[in-house]
């Protein structure tokens, strides 16, 4: 059986969120980010038209469009209408996948011998706006890789399905940036060679192509040929990431226990933004030598940045850690997770930290999560 797969993408959602409580931002350019140092979480198609993107810093994208309104964001009310959308799927689709806070696949594969499913995509996309308020784009196609490609095809409030037969005609004249694994560095390296559409990349040799960008060759290659095999996989939350340390000997040293802290943290961090979860939530737990247990707990604005989990976690711990009896284990834990597709909190993070965790992160990742690190962590590696 073909498969049939539909990508949602909720249009602007940041943006379309703030619009929902304030009618004034409709029709003006609107910018979702931090302060001054900040970064844009997410912008208005108003904004876009001046030049205005993700990840850009504030400060440049206030230069290209001055008259833009800042909002810093309220990452919870978007966690909880990201729910309500999730929620409406999931009462109208049996499979569905939750890719990020705005975005979901949905194996629809079989539906269209009881009804078409690009009018059951509708339908559901139908159902999202008016029980939200929210605009929202959809592609169907034969996988994954199409469907979203199609998916900013046709935003803003698009709709558009792809079948099998037309799929090569309509990806061939397509930049090779709208293939969803082509960053900037693969784009510069193919463009170096005149590849820039993805005709030309699909009608080149595999062999080709791996020799030049490894082992990821052959699947661009499959994605420039409309090939994914990747499955819709079925939506489900984490509840929390935790860790704990248990002392060789009960101790009563404060600096060593604030080293604990922080290596625990940062390691916890880092699996945070690995697995694309922001936190909302920090617990402290500690056991004294009589075994008698205590915990703390806190509320923080959503984020995965151990500079801004750190201060709260030893916060937690100051006034946690009251009894000046020696410690037998320290433990912490993060929940109130959202899966977003901002690894790194756009709302609070300048530039300049954002650079230096996305660093520490590759250094991380090539050669072990206790590469680099904090000197005030050291003790826990």
């Amino acid at each position: 059986m073909e498969k049939t797969i539909a990508h949602l993408d909720l249009d602007t959602f940041f943006v379309s969120c703030e619009r929902l409580q304030n009618s004034k931002l409709n029709g003006i350019p609107v910018i979702i980010g931090g302060g001054d140092r900040g970064v844009v979480a997410s912008c208005s198609y108003e904004a876009r038209y001046f030049g205005v993107r993700s990840a850009m810093p504030i400060r440049m994208a206030l230069k290209l469009c001055p008259e833009a309104k800042v909002i810093k964001g309220d990452h919870e009310q978007y966690s909880k209408l990201s729910n309500e959308v999730t929620e409406i799927i999931q009462e109208k689709v049996p499979l569905v996948e939750k890719a990020s806070i705005d975005e979901f696949y949905l194996d629809l594969t079989g539906m269209d011998r009881f009804f078409g499913c690009y009018q059951w995509t509708t339908e559901v996309a139908e159902s999202i706006k008016k029980n939200t308020g929210l605009p929202i784009s959809f592609a169907v196609s034969a996988n994954k890789t199409v469907a979203k490609i199609g998916t900013g095809e046709a935003k803003p409030l698009g709709r558009i399905e792809i079948p099998n037969r037309e799929i090569q005609p309509f990806l061939n004249p397509l930049s090779i940036k709208k293939i969803p694994m082509v960053g900037n560095v693969t784009f510069q390296l193919l463009s170096r060679i005149g590849i820039r559409h993805i005709k030309t990349l699909a009608e080149m040799p595999v062999d080709v192509l791996q020799q030049m960008i490894g082992k990821n060759g052959a699947e661009l290659w499959k994605k420039a040929n409309g090939i994914d095999d990747s499955p819709v996989v079925p939506y489900s939350e984490r509840k929390s990431l935790s860790a704990e340390h248990t002392f060789a000997q009960d101790s009563i040293d404060l600096e060593n226990m604030r080293s604990i802290i922080s290596g625990m943290v940062e390691q916890l961090a880092f699996q945070l933004r690995q697995e694309k979860w922001l936190t909302s939530v920090v617990t402290i737990k500690i056991r004294y030598a009589n075994f008698d247990t205590e915990t703390k707990q806190c509320r923080i604005s959503y984020t995965s940045a151990d500079h801004t989990l750190l201060k709260y976690a030893l916060e937690l711990f100051k006034k946690l850690y009251t009894r000046r009896m020696r410690l037998r284990l320290i433990g912490i834990r993060f929940s109130g997770l959202v899966h977003g597709s901002h690894q790194m909190d756009l709302f609070e993070d300048t530039e300049e930290l954002m650079n230096l965790y996305q660093s520490m992160d590759r250094m991380k990742n090539r050669f072990g999560k206790t590469a680099v690190g904090r000197a005030s962590g050291l003790l826990i590696q």
